[in-house]
């Protein structure tokens, strides 16, 4: 069994909150396809990053989304990572797998 979370940035590079329709198709396209998901949503995470050593911290209030499957298809994934880079007009999306085992 995998576990993949996808952490999406609730507002724009500039600070600009993205509409909730956003996280509502991502919902909408994971539950479809993975049969649900979770979605931690009630409180944002935190993301806190520095471009180079001695940069000022840049921070950025998230939300996770994930699914439990199987199997993965890196290939999916990576397509979807792309798409996801482009409605949240981001460089980069983080997308975390992890091998599991349910008891």
């Amino acid at each position: 069994m995998y576990q993949i979370e996808i952490l999406l940035p609730l507002a724009d590079n500039k600070d600009k909150p993205f509409k909730s329709e956003y996280f509502e198709q991502v919902q909408q396209h994971l539950t479809e396809k993975f049969g649900g998901l979770t979605a931690f949503t009630r409180t944002p995470a935190e993301g806190l990053w520095k471009q180079s050593k001695g940069s000022k911290a840049t921070h950025d209030d998230i939300i996770i989304f994930e699914v439990l499957t199987p199997t993965i298809k890196k290939g999916w994934w990576q397509d979807y990572k792309e798409e996801l880079k482009v409605i949240f007009r981001q460089e980069d999306i983080i997308i975390k797998v992890m091998k599991m085992e349910l008891v």
